[in-house]
This record gives C-alpha cells, structure tokens and sequence, in this order.
C-alpha cells in the first residue's frame, strides 16, 4: 500500500497536510494554507517536486 497524503484544518484555523507512510508513520508535515484547495496545490507540488528527486547528504 502507498503513503497518503492529509488534508486537515490545524487549531488555528488554518489547513496544513501530512504525508503519512504505509505503516501510518508521519513523514512530512506542510506549511499553513488559508484554503483546502492551496493544501491540495501543495501536496501536488510536493508530489511534482519529488518525482525523480535525488538523496544528497549535506553538512547542514
């Protein structure tokens, strides 16, 4: 089974989304929109963003 992405209004008021693995584990938390339809945009941008991305280690 594949990770899904949440969309949900945080105790601000404000809608955010989660990236949960397959096994219910939060990954990835996003920043507060002021609509469910721009967290919906930010999950595709995350989604876009990923798609062939390479895993570099920093110093940082």
């Amino acid at each position: 089974m594949a990770g899904k992405f949440e969309v949900y209004e945080d105790r601000g008021g404000k809608f955010r989304f989660r990236l949960q693995a397959s096994n219910g584990q939060v990954v990835a938390v996003g920043e507060a929109y002021e609509s469910t339809s721009a967290a919906h945009k930010g999950c595709e941008a995350v989604q876009r963003a990923a798609e062939g991305a390479t895993v570099v280690e920093t110093d940082a």
